[in-house]
């Protein structure tokens, strides 16, 4: 399979963005999808050139076989001379939304022990169901257009690159090239438990694409909300510069008259942008939900119209108009403690 030549493009076009990077890690689970990224990355890897490959897999400490599986993805990473690392998620665990906060942490360990390497970038083995699943769980949460448009083959992750070169391919592909050569994998239980929101989203899925939505056509979607999304970003950063008044890094002050009659969507981005940029930054992807921004800007329109003074915060960030002096957004300044009674 692996000296096919239509297959052998196919691996070249994917991997192709990360060609120049100074060193890759592959989070490698022990699970189909992950093995299929290690065997895929290290044949590509051999050719002279390319960035050198590491492996890490991380042990959330969820599973008392979690330990034992890791072992095992490391004698696997050794027979093809990959370097491995067992990251050890340490301390107390959550009792609610674990499968979030476990995501937190894994991606956590990962970043820094790429960077401890040098490297920079992350490769995880997310494919075309995975991207299929996200686009539907966002459309049932009302996401829009940046959420629709799912996951991107290449990202900024805090100091890194997260590079998803594999998806494009869909899941049964991926287990062909472990059952070709012969690479025997684990099954997560955790992927059946009806408890998880992604398990039912996969039996969701199944329904609706009985009906035509399946995998292909939520990635077609997701791929023209990509487009959508840049073009948007790129009308957005252009205004942006449009109606910035003064900024530095710690401060951006904007017309705020001229900034609330451009279209509403523009207006979110703008906002959105200057909260990332100057909020708070202790959480490694801070994230200020749609619905949250969509009603700050709603009272930000309403007051610079009304010419009344106004003052939120959101995302860390500290939003203000005062007439006459425009839309200053700075980071929000620290809390005073609670004094005892």
């Amino acid at each position: 399979m692996l000296t096919n030549g239509v297959f052998f493009q196919r691996l070249e076009k994917d991997f192709a963005p990360f060609a120049h990077s100074r060193g890759i890690l592959i989070a490698v689970s022990g699970g189909p999808d992950s093995m299929a990224l290690l065997r895929l990355a290290h044949h590509w890897a051999t050719i002279p050139g390319r960035p050198p490959v590491s492996a890490a897999t991380v042990d959330h400490g969820l599973r008392t076989d979690a330990r034992i599986e890791a072992e095992q993805v490391g004698a696997w990473c050794a027979a093809l001379a990959v370097p491995h690392t067992i990251l050890a998620w340490e301390g107390e665990k959550p009792v609610t939304r674990i499968q979030e906060r476990a995501r937190d942490a894994r991606y956590a360990l990962l970043e820094d022990h790429a960077v401890s390497l040098g490297f920079d970038t992350l490769f995880t083995a997310h494919h075309a169901d995975d991207q299929a699943e996200t686009v539907l769980f966002r459309l049932l949460r009302g996401s829009g257009i940046a959420g629709l448009a799912g996951m991107s083959v290449d990202a900024p992750r805090g100091a890194i690159r997260h590079g998803r070169p594999l998806l494009g391919w869909k899941k049964d592909e991926l287990i062909r090239v472990c059952v070709k050569l012969g690479q025997t994998f684990f099954t997560d239980p955790s992927n059946y438990d009806p408890r998880y929101a992604r398990t039912r989203m996969r039996e969701l899925a199944k329904l609706l694409a009985d009906e035509g939505l399946d995998a292909n056509a939520l990635g077609r979607l997701a791929g023209r909300a990509q487009r959508a999304d840049a073009a948007l970003d790129a009308v957005a950063t252009a205004r942006r510069e449009a109606l910035l008044v003064s900024g530095d890094p710690a401060r951006a002050v904007l017309d705020a008259t001229l900034l609330f009659v451009e279209p509403e969507e523009i207006i979110l981005r703008i906002l959105g942008g200057e909260i990332a940029r100057l909020g708070d930054r202790s959480a490694r992807q801070p994230h200020v939900r749609l619905e949250r921004l969509e009603r700050l800007a709603d009272e930000l329109k309403d007051a610079v119209r009304a010419g009344q003074p106004i003052a939120r915060t959101l995302g860390g960030a500290m939003i203000s108009v005062s007439p006459g002096k425009g839309l200053t957004v700075k980071a929000e300044p620290p809390r005073r403690p609670l004094r005892g009674n």
